[in-house]
């Protein structure tokens, strides 16, 4: 069992630089949990800390229940996969998958079983006698996974693995790290700045932000449930539409610019408050021309079809942010319509003054 407790950890810097100012996570015996965010906020520090690259301010890290704060790295049991592959040029793949067992004097035919499964589990049998010059980035990534799992350690930590490959490869090695984990199930944190890669590899997200940790939870809690407008705009793509709006007196509805007026459960209570309304581009849909006000016409500017869909780019009248829209790919639409659209009241996110998110749960 090797779960990961990092309780009220702090990161400071010299000048100082607080870079994570106080930060708790449980992650469970076999789970994956990402954390996320974009450059510079303290995701890769925190995975350096519990890996003990990094000294700790403050808190506790515990792996497996061990306290590893003054542990070296290699006194805690874990295996890291960087961005960089870190192979060595004049080696062969079996070479570079047995190098770190040979040091810890591992006998030879053990040596040999362990690589020889791992290359089984990643595809690379046929490679083991291959130089890194010889193979592709995808590859190069499998092998540097190989020289992880053959130590079978209580913990992975990945940090950003799949940066240097192009699209098809990371849609490929994020299939296979998914597949990999699920297969050994061995805790594993991983970080990465692609929200595509946090939804699709992630059985929980952590959401990082100078620091701080403004969300946690499943991929699909995060995604229909933010707490934050931070969360929200980071997560999904095209990002969320946000748009100043205030709660109608009788709390049934916002009114949003242009005197149009959306009707969500999350405005009772509030009446008269100053909100920031968001809406997913893929939850405005087309309504019926001459329907109630609870539709908001969109002035379109811009069409990209993309085949199964269309993203519609428009403005409200009385907001001059351009509003997003994703619609069915066989929707006739052209540049300067006035397109009719609504939202289900349920799809509507409000957040106040202080950015947080209105009956949020």
């Amino acid at each position: 069992m090797a779960p990961i407790a990092i309780d009220g950890v702090r990161k400071v810097y010299p000048g100082p630089v607080e870079a994570i100012p106080n930060l708790s996570l449980e992650i469970a015996d076999g789970e994956l949990c990402v954390l996320v965010g974009p450059s510079g906020c303290g995701k890769s520090t925190l995975l350096r800390m519990v890996a003990g690259l990094e000294e700790i301010t403050g808190g506790e890290i515990r792996i497996g229940g061990r306290r590893v704060n003054d542990l070296e790295p290699a006194e805690r049991d874990i295996a890291m996969v960087f961005q960089n592959y870190a192979l060595y040029p004049h080696m062969t793949v079996y070479d570079n998958m047995a190098y770190g067992l040979r040091n810890r004097g591992v006998p030879k035919a053990e040596i040999r079983a362990l690589v020889d499964e791992a290359a089984g589990i990643l595809g690379l049998s046929a490679l083991l006698a291959r130089k890194p010059r010889q193979l592709s980035g995808g590859q190069r990534q499998r092998v540097a996974m190989g020289r992880a799992i053959v130590r079978k350690p209580q913990v992975f930590l990945f940090d950003e693995p799949l940066s240097n490959l192009d699209a098809k490869l990371r849609s490929q090695m994020r299939v296979e790290i998914k597949r990999l984990q699920r297969r050994l199930a061995t805790t594993s944190l991983y970080v990465t700045h692609d929200q595509v890669e946090a939804m699709t590899l992630g059985d929980r997200l952590l959401i990082m932000n100078h620091g701080i940790a403004e969300q946690v939870g499943t991929p699909m809690d995060v995604y229909h449930r933010p707490a934050t407008r931070f969360v929200a705009g980071f997560i999904g793509s095209p990002m969320m539409n946000f748009l100043p709006g205030r709660v109608a007196g009788d709390g049934r509805g916002v009114h949003l610019p242009g005197g149009w007026l959306l009707a969500t459960a999350k405005a009772r209570g509030h009446a008269g408050r100053p909100v920031t309304v968001g809406i997913r581009p893929e939850h405005l849909q087309p309504a019926a021309t001459g329907t109630d006000s609870d539709t908001i016409t969109l002035r379109t500017e811009l069409i990209e079809v993309l085949g199964a869909d269309t993203l519609v780019h428009g403005r409200l009248d009385g907001h001059d942010d351009t509003v997003i829209a994703r619609l069915p790919g066989s929707l006739q639409v052209a540049a300067g319509d006035n397109l009719p659209l609504a939202a289900e009241p349920g799809t509507v996110h409000l957040f106040d003054e202080t950015e947080r998110a209105i009956g949020h749960v």
